[in-house]
């Protein structure tokens, strides 16, 4: 079959309640977001389009079954990004015990690292094998592999990193309207305790999932 609105519709449906569900990449977001401010969240918020919109080309272009279908290479995939949200979450819980948050100053400072904010999206999405593995069990069920084009793949493949971007810069908003609550030091520090721990135990789920 080839893609019509109203299997396009249907597949918006899923989509949205996917991307509403909280994940890694959210958590990486909201502490970049907190820590390296509008710009940290927005340039994390990047990273993880760019590694959506690979990953998803690869799934379109069947190679994300080829990867998914190689044990080595995917059960190395799935240590090195459950080891990097671990990380990223140990990151999150320092910041919480040591509590040592000097506001905007620390902003400024922070913001000559947009690369580094850029990477952390971007490999907390490319190293996480179950975006991979949620493209190459929601996309056929919508795709023809006779009657439909590569493009009309591409095109369901992408929607899921755009709704996924729309989302997180929704979350960004809202997290600058409040900045000024969310700048106070118990609430930071709460915050990030939240998110550190959020990351770890998606890291820690992401290892004993079989």
């Amino acid at each position: 079959m080839t893609v019509t609105w109203s299997s396009y519709s249907s597949y918006l449906v899923i989509v949205v309640l996917i991307v509403l569900a909280p994940g890694p990449d959210t958590m990486v977001m909201l502490k970049n977001s907190l820590s390296g401010g509008t710009r940290g969240g927005f340039l994390t918020t990047a990273g993880i389009f760019v590694a959506n919109a690979v990953q998803g080309t690869a799934a379109a272009l069947g190679l994300g079954v080829v990867i998914a279908q190689s044990q080595p290479v995917f059960v190395t995939l799935k240590w090195v990004g459950a080891a990097y949200l671990v990380f990223l979450g140990f990151q999150a819980l320092r910041g919480a015990w040591r509590g040592d948050y000097s506001g905007v100053t620390a902003v400024k400072q922070q913001r000559s690292s947009g690369f580094r904010r850029f990477r952390e999206g971007f490999l907390s999405n490319i190293t996480n094998p179950k975006v991979l593995v949620l493209y190459l069990s929601v996309l056929p069920q919508f795709l023809d592999p006779v009657t439909t084009s590569a493009w009309h793949a591409l095109l369901l493949a992408y929607t899921v990193a755009v709704l996924g971007a729309v989302w997180l810069l929704t979350l960004l908003f809202f997290v600058h309207r409040v900045r000024t609550w969310l700048e106070r030091r118990k609430v930071r520090r709460a915050l990030d305790g939240v998110t550190g721990t959020a990351l770890v135990g998606f890291g820690a789920a992401l290892v004993l999932e079989s």
